[in-house]
């Protein structure tokens, strides 16, 4: 493997080669395996203000990921997907019940969880506004889970705005209607 920055040999000052020196930097800094300890929490974070991004990976049967595909394609329509790959580095297909799992820095979801892929796609959203709380410190569960829900219904009102689908739009709002008729605060 070349040493990070070697194709650099001569200093040139512009802002494209700033961003290529950050881009090869951020590829060759290895992100924690897990992010449980206070040091693994600090170094996740680091990473994550210097412009880390994981690969995110979907872990499944073949229909699972698929279905979370079509989910992940609703995200990048609404211009989310670089958020969640900045927080999410996994989506693996389990049989119990769905959660994230902060110190895997993933999402566990079982197969009905993706089966619509508008649902999903707002539930990733949540899920990885949790592990942003989670990695700064902040509350991410209780009331955390309140602020979390907040973006997702925020997300569901973009997705609606940007997507040219009808059947998307039209998911979209029937959500955005059961989170608003919910006694949530």
């Amino acid at each position: 493997m070349k040493p990070p920055f070697s194709r650099f040999t001569s200093f040139q000052p512009s802002f494209i080669l700033i961003t290529d020196i950050m881009t090869e930097w951020v590829s060759h800094v290895k992100f924690p395996e897990r992010v449980y300890t206070v040091e693994e929490v600090q170094k996740a974070r680091e990473l994550i203000e210097k412009g880390y991004r994981h690969r995110l990976r979907v872990r499944g049967s073949p229909e699972f990921k698929r279905q979370v595909e079509e989910a992940l394609n609703l995200v990048k329509t609404a211009k989310h997907y670089d958020f969640l790959r900045t927080y999410i580095k996994h989506i693996v297909e389990i049989s119990g019940l769905t959660q994230l799992r902060e110190a895997e820095v993933a999402i566990w979801a079982n197969k009905y969880t993706v089966a619509d892929p508008v649902e999903a796609a707002s539930l990733f959203i949540q899920k990885a506004h949790q592990m942003k709380d989670y990695i700064e410190g902040r509350l991410y569960y209780d009331t955390g889970e309140t602020r979390a829900v907040k973006k997702r219904i925020e997300f569901l009102e973009t997705l609606k705005e940007r997507s040219k689908s009808r059947a998307v739009k039209k998911k979209c709002e029937e959500l955005l209607k059961s989170w608003t008729e919910t006694t949530f605060p």
